[in-house]
């Protein structure tokens, strides 16, 4: 049997190589693709999925499929919330026969949306992660509603749920994580407390905690970040 050629040697190590790549169960590299994953979006406190109209209109016109997560902001970020958050992404990754999807959280939304990525499993199944002026580290404002407020005793500096997401890594992989903060924010106190280690941090000058929902420059620049 005669050897083949060195190109048809070549030829055919790349037809078997292209058929084990594309092939059934083939193995494909994390986040290869990300920019019609579906988005789940998630509200701060004390305000409902209507405050997305902004992204969502303009994630839809892309043709990206985005969804808003509804939930009760005076819950239990660990004990509620996150187990919450896991049956919806689950439903939205079955609706719409993703693998993965990205999350934009604001404000306490980041906190459940942290929970679920760090200890149920989420950096799997989140590809982008991006925080607008979430009180990643805490707020000091939060002690002004603690006493009754179990998401606003969530929130303080150093409390339970901000200690265990920050313990050892506060960005945990896979996932890729943006936070957007500004030092005008009048609600996250200190306002650097949206940062995180190991996350891109970009800064924004000039805006209020919630113009982060619909000021044009972030938008367009969240909009960019999700299109991978």
């Amino acid at each position: 049997m005669r050897r083949p050629t060195t190109a048809a040697a070549t030829a055919l190590t790349a037809a078997i190589t292209a058929a084990l790549l594309t092939g059934p169960g083939a193995a494909v590299p994390a986040h290869a693709d990300t920019a019609h994953l579906p988005v789940i979006l998630i509200h701060g406190r004390n305000a409902d999925p209507g405050v997305w109209g902004t992204l969502m209109t303009g994630l839809r016109s892309k043709d990206v499929p985005a969804f808003a997560w509804s939930y009760d902001t005076s819950r239990s970020t660990n004990e509620v919330l996150a187990d919450e958050l896991t049956r919806y992404v689950d439903n939205v990754l079955s609706r719409t026969g993703a693998a993965e999807v990205n999350i934009v959280a604001h404000s306490l939304g980041s906190l459940p949306s942290r929970w679920y990525i760090k200890f149920d499993g989420g950096n799997q199944k989140v590809a982008n992660w991006i925080s607008l002026a979430g009180p990643n580290h805490g707020t000091s404002l939060g002690y002004l509603c603690a006493l009754w407020d179990q998401g606003c005793k969530d929130m303080t500096p150093n409390s339970w749920v901000i200690s265990h997401l920050n313990q050892d890594t506060e960005t945990p992989g896979p996932t890729r994580y943006t936070t957007f903060w500004s030092p005008e924010d009048e609600q996250i106190s200190p306002t650097t407390s949206t940062k995180l280690n190991g996350a891109t941090n970009i800064e924004t000058d000039g805006l209020k905690h919630n113009d982060f929902l619909t000021n044009p420059g972030v938008l367009d620049k969240v909009t960019a970040i999700l299109a991978g």
